[in-house]
């Protein structure tokens, strides 16, 4: 029996943190995974998480597991798949820790990520993005912050993460106006404002916002910084307000993610080029901003009209048999 205590530990500080310096992102998400397999075992057998075996956590409850996690918590499929890589990083690590158990790792590390299905993003038309900008009660401390944290957003494309983590000093208002942020995969990128944010970030920061440099941009009242669930609920709350005057936000999920995806296709929409949309995004490859040309349902009818239609004369089927017209009627 091998207590599974240290080598989780081991894990966390001498793997993740000493050998492949992750980043703090990294190790919360593989934190939350642990924490929720953890207390599902301590609820299927009552044994303290600090008392557990390795061999307690074997592929047939893995796999009850990641089940759990979308018939019970509703996790979509992507998410169950971010739990498993952090499981399978645990066990990658214990292979080495405790070779006797090689079999019973291996069963875990068999377990396979299911098969997504890749969806149209979703994002605003320049009417709804008006809209929603439009929400925020601007004679509020809040809506003044709110409109600011939209507006920049809406023009840069920066994740949610990216945005509550810019502080007064990320932010340059002189000539040459931009914002600097540190992204996804520790990669530092610089987004140019434009006169409208300009402005408004101007009228935040001298009117309403905090003095201090390393002060949150978009901090909350008590000065703290915003955490992504506060973000979306502000979001949410706006976009029930602005869809009372604009209907076609009545039957959209709107997330902060939205307003990136937006950003970028109001970039495609203007000519930008593919290439440059990744670099504005943070993108690994410009094969990811592909996604946006498949959105761009504009793009797809412009082609469609350089086309010829085939000479051929449209007909009605008809079925060759009685059974096959009973068959099709039904």
């Amino acid at each position: 029996m091998t207590a599974l205590a240290p080598i989780m530990e081991a894990f966390f500080t001498d793997r993740l943190m000493t050998q492949q310096g992750v980043s703090p992102h990294t190790i919360a998400s593989y934190r939350d995974t642990f924490k929720l397999l953890l207390g599902y075992l301590h609820s299927r057998t009552g044994t303290l998480p600090a008392d557990l075996d390795l061999t307690d956590l074997d592929a047939t409850l893995i796999g009850d597991f990641l089940q759990h996690l979308e018939a019970v918590r509703g996790n979509a499929i992507s998410s169950r798949n971010t739990r498993l890589a952090a499981i399978h990083s645990l066990f990658r690590y214990a292979s080495f820790q405790a070779p006797e158990h090689a079999n019973l790792i291996s069963r875990v590390l068999a377990i396979q990520t299911k098969r997504t299905t890749t969806t149209i993003v979703n994002f605003l038309s320049r009417t709804e993005l008006d809209a929603l900008l439009a929400a925020p009660d601007h004679t509020t401390w809040h809506g003044r912050r709110d409109h600011a944290l939209l507006v920049l957003d809406a023009q840069t494309g920066l994740r949610v993460s990216e945005i509550t983590g810019l502080t007064v000093d990320d932010v340059h208002l002189g000539t040459g106006a931009h914002v600097y942020c540190r992204g996804k995969g520790r990669k530092d990128r610089c987004t140019p404002l434009t006169a409208h944010t300009k402005q408004i970030l101007t009228s935040w920061l001298h009117h309403h916002g905090p003095s201090a440099g390393t002060t949150p941009l978009f901090c909350t009242r008590t000065g703290g910084t915003l955490s992504h669930d506060a973000v979306e609920q502000l979001i949410k709350r706006h976009a029930a307000t602005a869809a009372k005057t604009c209907k076609s936000l009545q039957h959209k999920k709107i997330t902060p993610h939205t307003l990136r995806h937006s950003a970028a296709m109001e970039l495609l929409h203007s000519g930008v080029d593919i290439t440059v949309i990744a670099l504005w995004l943070g993108h690994e490859s410009p094969t990811t901003t592909r996604i946006y040309l498949h959105a761009d349902m504009a793009l797809k009818e412009k082609a469609l009209a350089r086309t010829t239609s085939p000479a051929t004369i449209p007909d009605r089927y008809q079925a060759p048999d009685t059974l096959l017209a009973f068959l099709d009627q039904l």
